[in-house]
Formats: structure tokens, C-alpha cells, sequence
């Protein structure tokens, strides 16, 4: 009888100790295929998509939240500095560098960290009251490389998807997380609501071609703010596996 009960002790035991390595092995798969899909969607391999998959929400959250964010927006601005120092801006003032802003400059962590850092469908409305606030911290990576590309000599212009409305508190937001001299802040205006994002940053780059501008670098977090007509020679591509703009 003792040796009957050890045995069913014993057998109690492996199942449990199976019944937890079967969970381990689940997460750490779940965690593979989200990292997986967080560096699809920043090769831009992935379709259009509206929210963070549900299984992919812990994941996004401790990215976001963690050591792995920052170290990613360090070095495409450190790359981006790299390559700043290499051109030698000319004397007519016509050699810009484009910064989006959500994202690129001014975080909205502190906004998806209530709203599941992506796992909601983006809501427009909740969002604008957001940037109503002017609360919006500076990314430091960003703000370390855009004082570097103004004291080379660059012309910064900011371009970005808000609408002109925000202009005001955007302004206010921007100086007070610690980014000035700026050469043009270029929001939506009426005529653009309800262009694609590709189109309307397109457009508003072949004005600034038109206008002489040569467009030498540009940071953005979409490759809706990098890709499309009037490139720059560089552009570069900051994190955000938080939201997709096309």
C-alpha cells in the first residue's frame, strides 16, 4: 500500500512538473512569434493592420515598457548622427532634415499605457483630447540627435500629421520637452484631411523640393513618413509596434 501510494505521488508529481513545463514552452513560443511579428511590422512586411494581436499585448507592453525600446531608439538616432556628420550642410540654408513628430519627437506612451499600448483600435477623438493636453514627453534619443542635426547646420522642418488645430499646443508641447529652432512645423490643413499618410507627407515633401529644399535625412516611425515621392537621401526608421499609419 505504501509503495502504491509513492508511486501515485510520484505519478502526481510528473504530470504537474509536465503540466507547467507545457505552459513555459507555450509562453516562450507566443513571446517568439510576437518578437517575430514586431520586426515584420518594422520591415514593413506586414499588411495593413488596426490593432496589436490580443496574444501580442503583454509582449508589445514589457517592449514599450522595457530596456529593448530605448536601446532600439538609441541606435537609429546614433546611425542617424553618423550619417548627419558626413554632409556638410551648404551655405544657401537649403539642406533639411524632416522629423515627424508622435513618436519620432514627443512620446505618447503615457496615452497607450491606458489604452493597452496598441491592443485598442486607435480612436481619434480620445487621442486629440490627448494632445490637448501638451503633456507628451520628448523621446531623449530624438532630442539628442535633433540638437545635433541644428548645430551642423541642417534646416529641421517638422512634418506632421496632426491637424492644424493643434498647432498651438503642439508648439507649446515641443518647447517645453526641450525642441526649438525649428525651420517649419507643417501640420494638416483642411484640403488634407482624409488623405492616405504616404500621399499627404509625399506632397508636402515635393513643396519643399519645388521651394529648393534638398531633403538629406528623415526620422519618422511610419514608413508612411519615409517612403513615397521626394525621399530623402537617408531616412530612418524609429520603433512603434504600437500603431500602423498608412
Amino acid at each position: 500500500m505504501i509503495r502504491f501510494h509513492f508511486l501515485l505521488l510520484l505519478l502526481l508529481l510528473c504530470l504537474c512538473l509536465f503540466s507547467f513545463s507545457s505552459v513555459s514552452v507555450s509562453s516562450e513560443e507566443c513571446w517568439v512569434r510576437c518578437g517575430a511579428w514586431r520586426v515584420a511590422g518594422e520591415a514593413n512586411n506586414l499588411g495593413e493592420w488596426k490593432a496589436v494581436p490580443e496574444e501580442c499585448a503583454e509582449y508589445v507592453k514589457a517592449y514599450m515598457t522595457g530596456k529593448g525600446y530605448l536601446a532600439d531608439l538609441d541606435i537609429v538616432s546614433k546611425e542617424a548622427a553618423e550619417f548627419a556628420r558626413t554632409l556638410q550642410p551648404a551655405a544657401d540654408g537649403k539642406d533639411a532634415w524632416i522629423f515627424d513628430i508622435d513618436e519620432t519627437l514627443l512620446s505618447n506612451l503615457p496615452y497607450y499605457a491606458a489604452h493597452g499600448y496598441g491592443l485598442e483600435v486607435f480612436d481619434h477623438e480620445k487621442f486629440n483630447d490627448w494632445v490637448e493636453q501638451g503633456l507628451a514627453p520628448a523621446i531623449e534619443p530624438s532630442l539628442k540627435l535633433y540638437e545635433d542635426v541644428l548645430n551642423l547646420g541642417f534646416k529641421v522642418i517638422l512634418l506632421t500629421g496632426r491637424s492644424e488645430r493643434h498647432r498651438s499646443v503642439t508648439v507649446d508641447n515641443l518647447i517645453n520637452a526641450g525642441f526649438k529652432d525649428w525651420n517649419q512645423l507643417i501640420l494638416r490643413t483642411p484640403d488634407d484631411q482624409g488623405k492616405r499618410a504616404i500621399l499627404y507627407k509625399s506632397e508636402k515633401r515635393s513643396d519643399m523640393v519645388k521651394d529648393g529644399y534638398r531633403i538629406l535625412g528623415n526620422s519618422g516611425d511610419q514608413w508612411s513618413d519615409l517612403l513615397g515621392s521626394s525621399v530623402s537621401v537617408r531616412s530612418f526608421k524609429l520603433p512603434n509596434p504600437m500603431y500602423y499609419i498608412p
